[in-house]
């Protein structure tokens, strides 16, 4: 185990190691990212420190040290400087093109193509893993490793191409202090990323857009970010409007809310999308009129796709373990787990964490939350950490760290360890055909922050649905779209309205 994992696998501050260490905790930062070599009379203190051999983690550190952690922020040596990685094959005619900002992993993205009708043509993000992920999982896309405040929108247009769709969840830092659109200009220092988001809008000027966002944003400064961005957007000359989802209300088994803006290029009204499933949690958000959630008269929707309904069929490996197929007396169960499995050659990235004899103590003892832990078990932690997720509801919302128990919940309802990236992906709703590339902690980044591909789907529909309310029913051309049976889980036409005329 690399500096980081066992320094939470052993519930140790990062503060309190540097300083036995007698280093900056800036520094042991670096080295837990893999991003500077650890001198040697440092690597034996942290090896004393930690309680394991000097040589192992001198050879654990070697390994991140070829794929470092570049980070999540905009301020890395490790992010991308402009590369453009070309698509594959070409867009097929007819669909409506999207470009990924902030594409991350490409979840989204990759919702809005398993809607039918849509195809992902470009993608953009600081890091090089994460494009390289995006790109292996969208043939008909150019994906470019770049600062999105650095790259010319000249060359992003040529990159791309005609775009009619923009989605993205820029990072939420700055927003409160948007200044009007007209005052916006490409390669000014002060743009945040959001003004950036904007920009790239009012130059590719595509029919929709999606921004998606945590649910902070509504409170956060009194709400002024929240205008801020909206006045943004509507400046740049949308029509705009916006609700909190909760993923679980549309198939994915999570408890995961967001705040997403939709607008329209033309003024077309967006149809949002209807909860799919009941979820009764309590939102983040409070009682808002604009919390989308199932109605009185939605009695018969089915109850939310729990933790056991998305993972139940993968094969049980303890800590430190990896099964790299199913098991055959294990088939899907659920139509969740049987759609989870359409198109996978075999099973991948189901390897569990190697947790310490204490973790492992402190994992048996777990419950719904840390005060479930036996008194001086842990001394320190969150609410949420050490603990226990809940088989029979969806999973809690999931972090860029759910494979260490130390950091949030996330700990298997049955078994004796974290979740292994497969069943996280299962969790954000990635199928198991989706390829993630990068090490494995890049991996688990991406799939923790990724927007879960489902509710990306449920938004493309209300897309479709919104223009085809605009168009009488002689003119209705339809789509066929590759839809997963709630009964069976197997693949099944259905015909949906789909737009009219492209964008120019």
């Amino acid at each position: 185990m690399d500096l980081r994992s066992l320094r939470i696998d052993r519930d140790l501050k990062q503060r309190d190691v540097a300083a036995a260490v007698g280093v900056p905790a800036r520094e042991l930062g670096k080295w837990e990212r893999g991003l500077a070599d650890v001198p040697p009379e440092a690597l034996a203190a942290l090896a004393a420190v930690l309680g394991v051999d000097p040589q192992a983690l001198k050879l654990a550190q070697s390994a991140l040290r070829a794929a470092p952690t570049a980070g999540e922020g905009y301020t890395t040596s490790r992010a991308g400087a402009g590369e453009i990685v070309p698509r594959r094959a070409p867009a097929p005619a007819g669909a409506l093109r999207v470009l990924d900002l902030f594409c991350g992993a490409g979840g989204l993205s990759f919702g809005f193509e398993q809607a039918g009708g849509f195809v992902t043509t470009g993608g953009i993000d600081l890091l090089p893993d994460r494009i390289a992920t995006f790109t292996t999982n969208h043939a008909h896309a150019t994906g470019i490793s770049a600062d999105i405040a650095a790259f010319p929108l000249d060359a992003l247009a040529e990159a791309v191409g005609p775009t009619d769709v923009i989605v993205g969840g820029p990072p939420c830092q700055g927003f409160s202090s948007i200044r009007p659109f007209r005052t916006l200009t490409e390669g000014d220092a002060r743009n945040t990323l959001a003004e950036h988001y904007i920009l790239v809008l009012a130059r590719l000027r595509p029919r929709w857009f999606v921004f998606e966002n945590v649910v902070g944003l509504l409170t956060h400064e009194g709400g002024a970010r929240l205008r801020a961005v909206l006045a943004g957007l509507t400046g740049a000359g949308y029509t705009v409007t916006w609700r909190v989802l909760n993923a679980a209300s549309y198939g994915v088994p999570q408890n995961r809310e967001r705040v997403v803006i939709v607008g329209s290029r033309d003024g077309v009204p967006f149809l949002w999308p209807r909860p799919t499933h009941r979820h009764d949690a309590r939102s983040m958000a409070g009682p808002r009129a604009e919390v989308l959630r199932a109605g009185a008269g939605d009695v018969d929707l089915p109850r939310a796709v729990t933790l056991d309904d998305a993972i139940g069929d993968l094969p049980p490996v303890p800590s430190g373990a990896e099964a790299d197929r199913y098991a055959p007396d294990m088939p899907p169960r659920t139509a969740y787990q049987a759609r989870m499995r359409v198109g996978a050659a075999g099973l991948t990235l189901h390897r569990a964490t190697s947790h310490s004899a204490k973790m492992l103590n402190i994992i048996r003892h777990a419950g719904a939350n840390i005060h479930a832990l036996p008194p001086g078990l842990v001394t320190s932690g969150f609410s949420s950490c050490y603990s226990r997720l809940d088989a029979d509801t969806p999973s809690t919302t999931l972090t860029v760290n759910f494979v260490h128990p130390a950091s949030n919940r996330c700990i298997h309802p049955t078994q004796d360890r974290a979740l292994t990236p497969r069943e996280g992906a299962r969790v954000q709703s990635f199928p198991d055909r989706f390829v993630f590339r990068g090490s494995a902690a890049h991996v688990v980044r991406q799939i923790g922050n990724a927007v879960p591909p489902l509710v990306g789907e449920a938004l493309a529909r209300a897309i479709l649905a919104s223009e085809a309310a605009l168009l009488p029913d002689h003119g209705r051309a339809t789509l066929q779209i590759q839809t997963v049976s709630s009964d069976s889980g197997t693949p099944t036409a259905s015909s949906a309205p789909a737009s009219s005329g492209r964008s120019p």
